[in-house]
């Protein structure tokens, strides 16, 4: 790096950082322009062709075409493949390359392809397939023609120039024998001549990375001569040769002409019993297993050449048998134990010469053939006995010794529920006795069912169809029996809980009637004649439980109380009885009739009695008001009366009223209006008290005035009838009669009983 500190002068400063400027901006447009190109293409080419025969020169030439903005020199780096393998790279600055393969190979066959870089850009071509046939015609060579049997021999087989991983075929009289892979383009083996004949070897090659193209040609042949090593075959001999006993002493002899470079055996079946570089003898005492075939072997390399000899040794005596006496022993019973041999060479031993000792567990308990003892539980175990004779012994099979114990008291018992009227199990079982043991069902002194348990896991289970009455089951006993010396055991009898069945439910009620008062309890009572306790009872209400009804008792009856009954709860009602035996029965419904409260029925009765009271004084009323004569009258006149007296229930007033009416047609209407009164207050009545009549002073009146009070009279009249028409149901007949009438006499009277007039 330029350091323009370092300069003193301030124009020499100056210059420097000109000149660092330029180089900055020059370095920038190189590096512009050297990003300025791109790859257009790159080819690939295979001379002189894609498919050639092998040993020919072949050329592998890449070429990149490039575009650039300014001309200038780049770096190319070339890579050719193989299969997608980089089998070549160069780095130059020219735009093509080469590759030569001379020669080619058939494992130069493949696809090619070419890459190129060119700083941060890549292209790669188009693959070219080259396939180079045929191969060259290996070679094969022996170090040795001559050799003997079994002997190896080393061959040797050339590729020549073939390249790549190779794997070659040996042949040995056009069999293939051994393969071996190489990525040399020879290989050394070894082949073991195993057959006396004359052997023709060959050899051939195929290239591992192009299976297709098949394998080379087959080599040269080369001819391998085998000898023969007949002498080293043994001879065997074997003395004495006949009738040979047990306890005669036996000599193998093995002999070797050519003993050099030797293993020599022998052998009888899997064993070796004898190995020597030389010739040998074995003697041994023999037995009558060792009756057989017996083998002398000589190895040399992988040669080995034999000779057999079949030996015969007939027994001295028969191998010992013991036997028990009787066969089955139950404790507390004599037995005995017997071993014997039959002599079958009578030339060589008699009966005394053979000495017997008896064994327990690999133990002596007797020098004797015979043994007897008393069965117990000590004297079970495994017994044996040894013959010997003349240095010869011999062992019988083991005898497994088990006394047997008498069958105990069985016992019954259920192993399910005892129903009544249905079927269930039992099972009978002795505590001891050795298997097999016999089991009978009794019932009473009839024979039910046998049953005969073999294995200690089986059980003698019984099936009883079922039984009539609890007391029924205790007629049920079993037997049992294992050929003991003592006869078969009896059980007691079956003792088991039995459940009787619930019988149909009856249902009653208290109070009794089947009508209850409303709001009284009613006492349902649920009873069975028959059934084991516990007891469910359960009761229902038009078929739906009722809620918090059932109870389990320990008694044949069952209570459920409905407390302040109501009318809603009314109906049928019936119960279900159920027990341990599952099943459930409803006895017969019954219907209850819930009747009114008596506070209820009070209740109406005075309601209906202050209603007809009410009737009556309405009636009376009306009647009363009917059958006054005296008010007709009084409205037809207009007089002056003595006031009544204060004590006078009929005090009468009459007060007429004027008004103009424009309801109909604007035409003013007098109405006369009565008013009764029968309860006059307290202050009229003091002033009635103090006179006796009240004079009303006649006045002069209009004669148009004259005419409407009339007309008023004769109004009040029609009102009069009116108001009787609302009272009862004769009246109102009576008053449209009489209404009628008057309309029809008194054109001034409306349909509405209002009286009308015109004014003159």
């Amino acid at each position: 790096m330029v350091d323009c500190v370092s300069l003193h002068s301030p124009v020499r400063m100056s210059a420097c950082y000109l000149c660092i400027g330029l180089l900055h901006i020059s370095l920038w447009l190189a590096v512009d322009t050297q990003t300025a190109f791109t790859i257009d293409q790159v080819m690939l080419t295979l001379l002189p062709g894609n498919e050639v025969a092998t040993g020919t020169s072949v050329t592998l030439r890449c070429e990149a075409k490039v575009s650039q903005s300014v001309p200038q020199p780049l770096t190319y780096t070339f890579s050719f493949l193989l299969d997608d393998q980089v089998v070549y790279s160069k780095k130059i600055s020219d735009a093509a390359v080469e590759r030569s393969l001379s020669p080619a190979r058939v494992s130069n066959s493949g696809l090619y392809k070419c890459s190129v870089h060119i700083y941060d850009k890549f292209k790669k071509s188009d693959g070219q397939r080259l396939t180079v046939t045929g191969f060259q015609t290996p070679l094969l060579k022996v170090k040795s023609d001559i050799v003997s049997e079994g002997e190896d021999i080393h061959a040797t087989c050339s590729a020549g120039e073939e390249t790549g991983s190779l794997m070659y075929f040996f042949y040995e009289n056009d069999q293939e024998v051994k393969r071996v892979t190489s990525s040399n383009s020879s290989v050394t083996t070894t082949l073991t001549m195993q057959k006396l004949r004359d052997t023709y070897l060959q050899c051939a090659y195929m290239v591992m990375m192009q299976p297709k193209a098949g394998n080379s040609n087959k080599s040269n042949t080369v001819k391998v001569i085998v000898q023969d090593l007949e002498g080293i075959t043994p001879n065997i001999h074997i003395s004495p040769k006949a009738n040979v006993v047990e306890g005669d002493r036996v000599t193998i002899k093995c002999h070797v002409q050519y003993p050099s470079d030797l293993e020599v055996f022998l052998t009888k079946g899997s064993t070796v019993l004898h190995k020597s570089h030389t010739g040998f003898s074995h003697s041994f005492t023999v037995r009558v297993e060792d009756s057989g075939e017996y083998v002398c072997k000589a190895e040399k390399g992988n040669v080995q050449k034999k000779t057999t000899y079949w030996l015969n040794v007939a027994e001295l005596f028969s191998r010992p048998i013991l036997r028990l006496i009787p066969d089955q022993v139950f404790e507390g019973e004599h037995f005995h134990l017997n071993c014997s041999s039959v002599i079958i060479s009578t030339q060589k031993i008699s009966r005394a010469d053979i000495k017997y000792v008896l064994l327990k567990e690999n133990r002596l308990i007797a020098s004797l053939a015979n043994y007897t003892d008393t069965a117990r539980r000590t004297t079970n175990g495994k017994y044996s006995c040894m013959a010997e004779a003349k240095g010869i012994n011999k062992t019988s099979l083991p005898l497994v010794f088990k006394v047997k114990v008498p069958v105990s008291a069985p016992v019954i018992r259920a192993v399910s529920k005892v129903i009544v009227g249905r079927s269930f199990k039992v099972l009978c079982e002795a505590e001891n006795g050795t298997l097999p043991i016999s089991y009978t069902l009794m019932k009473g002194h009839s024979r039910v069912a046998d049953v005969t348990v073999v294995e200690a896991a089986d059980r003698a289970f019984f099936d009883i169809t079922y039984i009539s009455s609890p007391q029924e089951i205790n007629n049920f006993t079993c037997q049992a029996h294992n050929q003991g010396p003592s006869l078969s055991m009896h059980s007691g009898p079956l003792r088991a809980p039995v459940i009787v069945p619930v019988s149909k439910p009856v249902l009653m009620v208290e109070p009794k009637g089947f009508t209850v008062t409303e709001e009284s309890d009613l006492l349902l009572i649920c009873s069975v004649q028959q059934g084991t306790n516990p007891i469910t009872f359960t009761w229902y209400h038009y078929g739906v439980l009722i809620p918090f009804s059932t109870q389990e008792v320990m008694k044949s009856q069952g209570t459920h109380v409905v407390k302040a009954i109501k009318r809603d709860q009314r109906g049928s009602y019936y119960c279900e009885a159920s027990n341990q035996a599952i099943d459930s029965h409803s006895s017969f419904p019954v219907t209850i009739a819930v009747s009114l409260a008596i506070w209820k029925k009070a209740l109406i009765g005075v309601s209906c009695i202050l209603l007809l009271v009410a009737i009556i004084i309405v009636l009376t009323v009306f009647f009363k008001k009917m059958s006054n004569p005296r008010r007709k009258k009084q409205a037809n006149e207009l007089s002056v009366k003595p006031r009544p007296k204060s004590g006078d229930p009929m005090r009468m007033s009459l007060t007429l009223d004027i008004e103009d009416n424009t309801a109909l047609n604007g035409t003013p209407c007098v109405m006369g209006r009565n008013v009764w009164s029968e309860n006059v207050s307290g202050s009229e009545s003091e002033d009635q008290s103090k006179e006796d009549t009240e004079l009303v002073q006649p006045q002069e009146v209009d004669p148009s005035k004259e005419v409407l009070m009339k007309k008023a009279i004769e109004c009040e009249n029609s009102v009069q009838y009116t108001e009787v028409q609302v009272s009862t149901q004769g009246a109102l007949e009576q008053t449209e009669d009489v209404s009628e009438a008057h309309r029809h006499t008194d054109p001034n009277v409306g349909s509405s009983g209002v009286c009308t007039t015109q004014q003159q």
